[in-house]
């Protein structure tokens, strides 16, 4: 038995009773991914997906368009692959691409 384990079974009474439900604090949290390069790419391409309207926003459930916002994040991103120039590797550096040429090619279309 390891010792995460040995914690589970062996969690105090404030650990078992959390909002009426039994289980840890722990166990009901999400887990968050590991951060990395990926992720963050990710992250900022469904915001600006967000503020194309090609994504509807998890807050308030619609699926409004908001240009001026798109431009900064894709902006952002150019600025992103400038500074990091040199120091990403293959698939990173594929990635950063292939979602600008994404990106600014929907926002042409969304600003005609």
């Amino acid at each position: 038995m390891d010792d995460n384990e040995e914690l589970k079974q062996s969690g105090s009474d404030s650990e078992k009773e959390v909002d009426g439900r039994s289980g840890s604090a722990q166990e009901d949290i999400p887990r968050i991914p590991e951060a990395s390069f990926s992720l963050f790419m990710s992250s900022l391409v469904t915001q600006a997906l967000i503020s194309l309207g090609e994504v509807e926003n998890p807050f308030s459930k619609k699926s409004d368009q908001n240009l001026d916002q798109a431009k900064f994040t894709i902006d952002t991103l150019e600025i992103i692959k400038e500074k990091t120039k040199g120091n990403l590797n293959e698939d990173e550096t594929k990635l950063l691409d292939t979602a600008l040429y994404d990106l600014r090619m929907r926002y042409i279309e969304k600003s005609k």
